[in-house]
């Protein structure tokens, strides 16, 4: 009888949020990937930037601290749209107990703004946009609002705010011998061989940065 009615009706509440709330699990899943990912490559980085500190490369510490910034502010919204992954699975259980007391699926505001943001991110875009499709079948969703990214260009905010940022994590990462503008020589490395190879590896560290940071 089960099936019958499933072939007639489709699925029932319980089968979709059981069907949603595993998608959801996937989607952390491979969020937190990304930030382990990510803290690796920026770990890297950092005792690079000690050493770059020790040779007084500054021209060089101040590039890898801004692929730093840059991986730090991609951690909080990978961390932001874990939570909100979350939220929506919990929203998806109480509309779960909805179910049993009013027979049907009832709209959420707030699932729909959660589900907007979420679609936002690359990584988590095509299977929240299958999802919302589903839920706005299932009458818990409007049509879904095409909302203009609030977030600007990385390399745009990068340039408005990191001089601040940068000599802070430079500060920071080096125990104050780099950072705080001003307060130390431009100095370079004199060895010319040791300077190339320095060249070299900070380049292929913001590469493997910027491959993460997609």
């Amino acid at each position: 009888m089960k099936s019958i009615n499933r072939w007639m009706y489709g699925p029932t509440p319980e089968e979709k949020v059981r069907t949603w709330q595993g998608k959801l699990r996937q989607q952390e899943r491979q969020l937190d990937r990304e930030i382990r990912n990510l803290e690796v490559a920026t770990s890297k980085s950092k005792s690079e930037l000690k050493q770059l500190a020790k040779k007084n490369d500054i021209k060089s510490a101040r590039i890898l601290a801004k692929e730093v910034v840059r991986a730090n502010k991609q951690r909080d919204r990978l961390e932001s749209s874990k939570a909100r992954v979350r939220s929506v699975g919990m929203q998806l259980q109480h509309q779960l107990s909805m179910v049993k007391v009013t027979g049907a699926f009832q709209k959420s505001t707030e699932i729909m703004k959660t589900t907007n943001a979420l679609v936002k991110l690359p990584q988590l875009s095509a299977t929240m946009r299958e999802m919302s499709m589903e839920m706005m079948k299932s009458g818990i969703m409007e049509e879904m609002m095409e909302e203009t990214l609030d977030s600007v260009n990385d390399d745009e905010e990068l340039e408005e705010e990191a001089d601040a940022e940068v000599d802070k994590v430079l500060f920071e990462l080096t125990d104050g011998k780099l950072g705080q503008a001003g307060k130390v020589g431009a100095a370079l490395p004199e060895n010319k061989e040791e300077e190339e190879e320095s060249e070299e590896e900070i380049q292929r560290m913001r590469r493997e940065m910027q491959e993460l940071l997609g």
